[in-house]
């Protein structure tokens, strides 16, 4: 293992100061960990030169108060995330384990840790204090997951950490689209220790069987967020037609066919792989023959069946996310709209659908005014029946909105 940069509290301030602009510290002071540039006015540092990825820094305010402290990435227009508000805590390797262990402490009372079958987050990055990591759990493998140059690294200490709390037959690398753009992190999937995870893997949720291929598939191989929703739009789902939109590996739909009574579905997503391991969970959990999948664009599909006049007792909608920037946000609304519209064009009178956005930056408020302004564009009355999010294993974090990234509705369209 590698030596960890281990800032030296007895020795007084870090050597790197960054300093806030006026009136932009309120936030920092409310715990948020995100720094932006556009915050910042001036880096301190002894040597005069910009501090590399990874290089501990204090954050002050622009009226020389100490506010926090954080790792730097030169590469990231999060040019500091925050780990610590206590000027003398050290952001070391014991920081790290004393994290790791919290987070496993909560899953470990929700979870079989020990089972083959059980999959859940074991860390959700800034709501377990670990901005940047997320890792999954899936029948005693890891999944570990970084989106922070500068907490890559410490990757040394977090697997060894993780290997001490939860002795994982394997860990696996995965790494999200457009971290070398977004974080300079430049990160090849594959084996970090153990044995490689099984192709596929099996889990359980609520008594559905699901394949799930952790090296390739999309995230890191499942929709671990969407496990009780599944279960919350099922209820509605008894003798209808559904379309599951965005499928994937069949969550919504298998579901809606095993727990709820759905007499057929439909799945639609443009990956081939996606839709092969659809059609074998139908397969393995007895519902193949109310199953069909289709390959293609989903507003394409959705702009032909509304030509044909093809309409379903049951949409769901589950697309990718949509907003990655602020700057982007108007764009995703207007595509969340535009998508919702072609789905309820699609759906029956007094038929249901269940919506999902899994863009942190796009509120709950924001996504209910959608939905307002969807049923004003089409004409038809929309009851919002269920309101839902992520699940216990991906807490929210009081002091950053960002991490309640899941909404699902569940509404009536009369």
């Amino acid at each position: 293992m590698s030596e960890l940069p281990v800032a030296d509290s007895s020795a007084g301030p870090t050597a790197v100061r960054v300093i806030l602009k006026p009136r932009r510290a309120q936030p920092f002071f409310g715990r948020h960990p995100w720094v932006f540039e556009s915050a910042i006015d001036a880096v301190e540092c002894d040597t005069g030169e910009e501090p590399s990825a990874g290089t501990i820094v204090e954050l002050w305010s622009a009226k020389h108060d100490f506010v926090a402290r954080g790792l730097w990435n030169p590469n990231s227009n999060i040019r500091v995330r925050l780990y610590t508000w206590i000027q003398q805590q050290a952001i070391d390797s014991d920081l790290i384990r004393q994290r790791i262990a919290s987070a496993v402490e909560l899953r470990r009372g929700m979870f079989d840790l020990a089972s083959e079958k059980v999959a859940c987050r074991l860390i959700f990055s800034e709501s377990d204090g670990l901005s940047g990591l997320s890792v999954d759990f899936y029948g005693r493998y890891l999944l570990v997951q970084f989106t922070s140059l500068a907490l890559f690294q410490f990757r040394d200490a977090i697997i060894e950490a993780l290997q001490a709390e939860v002795q994982p037959l394997g860990i696996w690398l995965r790494t999200e689209k457009g971290m070398r753009e977004a974080e300079g992190l430049e990160v090849v999937d594959g084996l970090i220790s153990g044995q490689a995870p099984p192709r596929p893997m099996f889990m359980n949720d609520h008594g559905v069987e699901y394949g799930v291929d952790v090296q390739e598939g999309q995230k890191t191989g499942y929709y671990l967020d969407q496990r009780e929703n599944r279960l919350s739009a099922s209820r509605f789902t008894k003798g209808c037609s559904v379309l599951d939109a965005f499928c994937f590996s069949g969550g919504f739909g298998i579901t809606a066919a095993v727990k709820g009574g759905a007499s057929q579905v439909l799945g639609v997503d443009s990956s081939e792989p996606a839709l092969a391991l659809a059609a074998a969970n139908a397969e393995l959990n007895g519902v193949a023959d109310k199953c069909q999948y289709r390959r293609g664009d989903v507003r394409a599909e959705l702009e032909l069946m509304v030509e044909q006049g093809t309409t379903f007792d049951v949409v769901v909608l589950d697309p990718p996310r949509m907003a990655r920037t602020r700057g982007g946000l108007e764009r995703a609304i207007k595509g969340y709209s535009r998508l919702n519209e072609l789905g309820v064009a699609v759906l029956k009178r007094g038929g249901i659908l269940v919506t999902c956005s899994c863009s942190g930056l796009v509120s709950r408020a924001d996504f209910v005014e959608m939905i307002s302004g969807v049923a004003r564009a089409t004409g038809r009355d929309i009851q919002i029946l269920e309101q839902h999010g992520q699940p216990l294993d991906h807490p929210v974090s009081a002091t950053c909105p960002e991490t309640e990234y899941l909404k699902m509705l569940i509404c009536r369209v009369l």
